[in-house]
């Protein structure tokens, strides 16, 4: 008789997606996906499948996988693992944790071929992403196959390069027309959706704001408040005191009530917001809050239904907010520097009363939450930022000494120590990156003109083309090279590390304490003038094993499993 431990374990890891999309256990048996795949690697599938938009049904993403199963079958292979998620592949900014696992379990060696439905499901971002990917396949003697356009890597790798040019021309041309929709919408007036500002709703196919009943006469009150130079955080204390809660039913805060007064839609106007860059000066999908109202051809700002507000209020109650902001601190000063770190805990030190963070207070550590929602949030708690900061530091110094130099612990902090004082490190292989998809595009694009176009003398073309292999060859061996372990063996002492803490200042010493622990809590005191040692009153959870370092990604850098797999072979 088969135990319950025995049958679970017999479960395939990816079942609860596949019964997510809708497949029955019947259909699962006769496309080969109940039981677990068996076999050598070179038998073994790496299935991806995603779903960028909503219109992408379940059937349709059923039927791909129907068609990819029906395909590994035929090839006498088995899939070892469907990896699923719903993301766009066209933005940058945009992570595909699924896409980076099944590509992390070919170069892992599970498997050797990784089958997506279409090409364009596998990448929007063009060949000099595609083509990395294929490199690290290629060491590995693993391949890529494309069903929709029966298209084998490892025989058919510069058609796979056209297609991954065309995906990412795709992408452009519809995030082109996306933008021009939205900015005509918006000067008809429209709501483009999104979440409304609390206390109103867009009744959907209205493409209008509107008063939500249940929530408007507490914003009515909040923008009152406001109008009365109530500060936020009193505001917020009075709410919570009422009990009252934001729409998902949580606690108000000071930065909350905030965001709602610079909100331009929160007075019914069309918002005309900027996107967040990053050092290179490519958009990300993130916006700045507030943002200004978009304005019609008289210079008139745009209505897109009622607001909490009228436009003058808003104008009235920023100014109030502007009045008490210290210089260089407003929401619409793009400029302002970071603040340099003062305070080592703040944010890492939790409160004995909510477990919430403490945040500096000048001279002390304060709760965060007594601070932003008041008394009814908690009764709060404050401690010396000096003497706190004194018994840490003592106790980390302790901790650290009593570590063996092969500790997993010892060998995380030195990484992450690493990556503290390289940040340009980090730059150098996005610019690189970058550099390395347009060299690849504009390669393709010259083999496009001399073998379909045909108006290219072909001593151009081979200087042309000898010119950009020697830049890829270039960019890819920098690639390489910035991918590599730095030398830990300078930090692998715990003697090394705890100088390092004495010379690291509050920013470095941030940074080692994560590297180091969870959190640390302070209990309350006994009572007025408690007498107990502050280091008494610390609870800290330290980091025993390295588990907590970042994913690599899985495009060009996987130096920690192919160092694995050396180490093994």
């Amino acid at each position: 008789m088969v135990t319950f431990g025995e049958r679970m374990t017999m479960e395939r890891e990816d079942r609860p997606t596949l019964r997510a999309l809708g497949f029955e256990d019947d259909e699962l048996r006769e496309l080969g996906l109940w039981e677990p795949a068996t076999g050598e690697p070179i038998d073994l599938v790496e299935m991806y499948l995603r779903r960028s938009k909503k219109k992408d049904t379940l059937a349709a993403l059923r039927q791909q996988v129907r068609e990819m199963c029906h395909h590994t079958r035929s090839e006498n292979k088995q899939v070892r693992h469907l990896w699923f998620e719903q993301r766009s592949a066209s933005k940058a900014s945009v992570r595909r944790e699924e896409f980076e696992k099944a590509t992390a379990a070919v170069i892992a060696g599970l498997s050797k071929t990784l089958t997506v439905y279409k090409t364009s499901r596998l990448s929007r971002r063009g060949m000099g992403q595609v083509g990395l990917l294929l490199d690290e396949f290629d060491t590995k003697k693993a391949r890529i196959y494309v069903v929709a356009e029966r298209i084998d890597s490892s025989k058919s790798r510069m058609i796979l390069a056209i297609l991954s040019e065309q995906a990412r021309e795709q992408a452009a041309d519809i995030s082109h027309f996306a933008k021009l929709s939205v900015l005509a919408n918006k000067m008809e007036g429209k709501w483009n959706g999104g979440v409304a500002p609390y206390g109103l709703h867009s009744p959907k196919g209205s493409g209008k704001l509107f008063h939500l009943p249940k929530e408007y006469p507490t914003a009515r009150r909040i923008a009152v408040y406001l109008l009365n130079r109530k500060t936020p955080a009193w505001i917020a204390d009075k709410l919570n005191t009422e009990g009252r809660k934001t729409r998902h039913g949580r606690k108000w805060t000071d930065s909350g009530i905030i965001s709602l007064a610079h909100s331009v839609a929160w007075a019914g106007l069309v918002p005309q917001r900027e996107k967040m860059k990053d050092e290179h000066g490519n958009e990300l999908d993130k916006y700045h809050r507030g943002g200004t109202p978009l304005l019609d051809k008289n210079g008139h700002p745009i209505s897109c239904g009622q607001g909490v507000i009228t436009f003058a209020e808003h104008v009235k109650i920023n100014q109030i907010l502007s009045e008490r902001a210290q210089p260089g601190t407003s929401i619409g000063d793009r400029s302002r520097g970071k603040r340099e770190i003062v305070a080592v805990l703040t944010d890492i030190l939790r409160c004995g009363h909510c477990k919430g963070p403490m945040e500096n207070g000048g001279v002390n550590y304060r709760c965060q939450a007594r601070q932003r929602e008041g008394a009814s949030s908690c009764k709060g708690m404050s401690t010396d930022r000096a003497r706190i900061d004194n018994a840490v530091s003592g106790l980390w110094e302790t901790h650290i000494l009593s570590l063996s130099p092969e500790s997993d612990v010892i060998h995380a902090i030195a990484r992450k120590w690493l990556d503290y004082k390289d940040p340009a490190k980090e730059k150098r292989k996005q610019e690189v990156t970058a550099a390395l998809e347009s060299a690849a595009s504009r390669e393709l694009r010259l083999q496009k003109e001399y073998f379909v176009g045909g108006g290219m003398d072909e001593s151009r073309y081979e200087a042309l083309r000898g010119e950009l292999s020697v830049q890829i060859s270039s960019m890819k061996s920098e690639l390489k090279e910035l991918a590599k372990d730095a030398d830990l063996s300078t930090l692998m002492e715990p003697r090394a590390l705890t100088q390092l803490w004495e010379n690291a200042g509050p920013s470095g010493q941030r940074a080692l304490l994560r590297a180091a622990m969870k959190k640390i809590v302070l209990s309350p005191p006994k009572g007025r003038g408690d007498r107990t040692p502050i280091d008494k009153r610390l609870s800290i959870e330290w980091i025993d094993t390295a588990t907590n370092e970042k994913p690599l990604d899985a495009a060009y850098d996987h130096v920690e499993k192919t160092r694995a797999t050396r180490k093994a072979a």
